[in-house]
């Protein structure tokens, strides 16, 4: 175990199953796509203050170790960059290893969504209320 810890905040802590598995024995590389866009996408949303959003990038995903059934996956996201209309979210998947409840860095991306409007047209991001 490294003395990296996650950054950001906990939006998905998930338990692979093994319908989740790719002929290697190890979790799709796609299911943990996803699970980290849905993760990234409840910051977009709060961001867009409960506005719709849409998942238009996926920058720089690089996966360093395996996931395996019985591992809890979790995804720790935090906003990097803002735009009028757009928004990104650096997600970092981590899992907690079955049996030793060590935590390992599997990946991280940059999640880039746009604000849109009912008609579904790019939109500008509501200005921050105060806090």
């Amino acid at each position: 175990m490294s003395d990296e810890q996650p950054e950001g905040e906990l939006v998905v802590r998930v338990q692979p199953m093994p319908a989740d598995l790719n002929s290697a024995g190890d979790v799709f590389g796609g299911w943990v796509m996803s699970q980290m866009d849905l993760g990234s996408s409840v910051l977009a949303v709060r961001r867009a203050q409960g506005g719709r959003v849409a998942t238009v990038a996926v920058d720089a995903m690089h996966f360093v170790r395996p996931v395996r059934v019985g591992d809890l996956f979790n995804c720790y996201g935090r906003i990097v960059r803002e735009g009028r209309t757009s928004v990104t979210i650096r997600v970092e998947a981590w899992v907690e290893r079955q049996g030793t409840f060590d935590l390992e860095k599997v990946t991280q991306a940059d999640f880039t969504f746009v604000a849109l409007d009912k008609e579904g047209q790019p939109t500008p991001l509501p200005t921050e209320s105060p806090e």
